[in-house]
């Protein structure tokens, strides 16, 4: 019998952002507010992962953040079918979901990129003196990253959100979110989509989820460069 999943993402509002992530002039990017059933949405809020000794710190001289990976997976690793018994029941329904072809089909739909496949699923974290740099990937031609946020009350004009630019500099600065409580910020990777999150100067956690979606097939594998497995972006 499939699993019901129903009652966990407001489709309807996903796709009322398509065309303006279509038509984006710079690259493809959106913002998506309301992206989670409002009941679900609080039961993931409230479970969100701790930052605690199981959080692995992938600073270097490019950034300061803090990631979680699901179950036993590392860095490198492609996430895989499988629930994290240290997660909550809402958690492990989402991970689930996001595996499936309505989940995939849809993004799909609502991006024009040709995704077939989750590669990451990956909790995200900043606090006081996190950021990082400006950069693009352009990793391949059907890759979607995805920053879902978990973080109520943050004020305006502060930073913590990925924000989108047209070059590897703040001054060019296109799209910063600010609204980070149940919210999406997603583009295409590619040759023009910089982005990055400017320095946290406040005693402050930011909570993020980042999904990969990408091409792939049984007989080329992914379309994305193996050597970007790792990609830390939320």
């Amino acid at each position: 019998m499939l699993e019901d999943f129903t009652g966990i993402i407001n489709w309807e509002n996903v796709f009322k952002n398509s065309e303006n992530f279509k038509n984006n002039p710079h690259f493809k990017f959106g913002f998506i507010e309301d992206f989670f059933v409002k009941d679900f949405y609080e039961k993931l809020y409230q479970t969100y992962p701790k930052i605690d000794e199981t959080w692995i710190d992938g600073s270097d001289h490019s950034k300061s953040q803090l990631a979680k990976f699901w179950g036993n997976f590392g860095p490198k690793d492609v996430v895989e079918e499988g629930n994290d018994p240290s997660q909550s029941e809402e958690w492990n329904k989402f991970k689930r979901y996001s595996m499936t072809d309505e989940f995939i089909n849809n993004f799909r739909k609502f991006s024009g990129v040709e995704v077939t496949k989750l590669k990451h699923f990956k909790f995200m974290s900043y606090r006081k003196g996190g950021f990082q740099l400006p950069h693009i990937h352009d990793v391949g031609p059907s890759t979607l990253v995805m920053m879902l946020y978990f973080s109520k009350d943050w004020p305006q004009g502060d930073p913590g959100g990925t924000y989108m630019s047209t070059d590897l500099d703040e001054s060019t600065i296109v799209f910063e979110p600010y609204d980070l409580d149940n919210s999406l910020a997603l583009f295409q990777d590619g040759p023009k989509a910089a982005h990055g999150v400017r320095y946290i100067t406040k005693d402050v956690v930011r909570q993020a989820l980042q999904i990969t979606l990408e091409g792939y097939s049984k007989e080329t594998g992914w379309t994305g460069d193996p050597k970007e497995l790792n990609l830390t972006e939320a």
